[in-house]
């Protein structure tokens, strides 16, 4: 096995990381919509993120990832253990997760699961259905109904309701 001076000399940076003495407990994240910070240097276990070519789980020490993010629930377990953890709907951004075990996570917008309201999804995908259907071909405006038809419907998948 290298020493860690030889590894040092020879190995590139980010493969050095591995022969490090003090690895992080935690995860620092900062999670932002445009109007707020909802978290800011906040030391957490883990985060779950719903990334467009899957969802994955950010822990301490984790590699360098940059991931766009898809419509869908973003989890933050507080503490190693803990079933429990902070739910909430996030309609798409970006999660970048540094090298120093620091995550960035920004998105347009962020709901606590828990303050979503079933009935207000289902109308919103009902009517975002009508303007779909009005609309015509290729135009902005079927485009617009699209994507708030799937976002509703994600988030009608992340309270437990069936939007089709």
């Amino acid at each position: 096995m290298f020493s860690r001076s030889i590894a040092q000399k020879v190995l590139p940076r980010s493969l050095t990381r591995a022969f490090s003495s003090e690895a992080p407990s935690t995860i620092t994240l900062n999670f932002s919509v445009p109007y707020e910070s909802i978290y800011n240097g906040a030391s957490v276990f883990q985060v779950i993120i719903p990334g467009v070519e899957g969802e994955y789980g950010v822990t301490p020490n984790h590699v360098p990832y940059v991931a766009q993010m898809k419509p869908g629930v973003l989890q933050i377990l507080h503490e190693e253990g803990l079933s429990d953890s902070e739910k909430y709907f996030v309609a798409g951004g970006y999660a970048l997760t540094h090298e120093d075990s620091v995550t960035d996570v920004v998105c347009p917008e962020a709901v606590k699961l828990d303050d979503i309201d079933p009935s207000a999804v289902q109308s919103q995908f009902e009517a975002a259905k009508k303007a779909f259907a009005a609309a015509d071909s290729g135009t902005i405006e079927q485009a617009e109904a699209q994507i708030d038809m799937d976002v509703n419907r994600a988030m009608g998948v992340a309270i437990g309701i069936n939007l089709s």
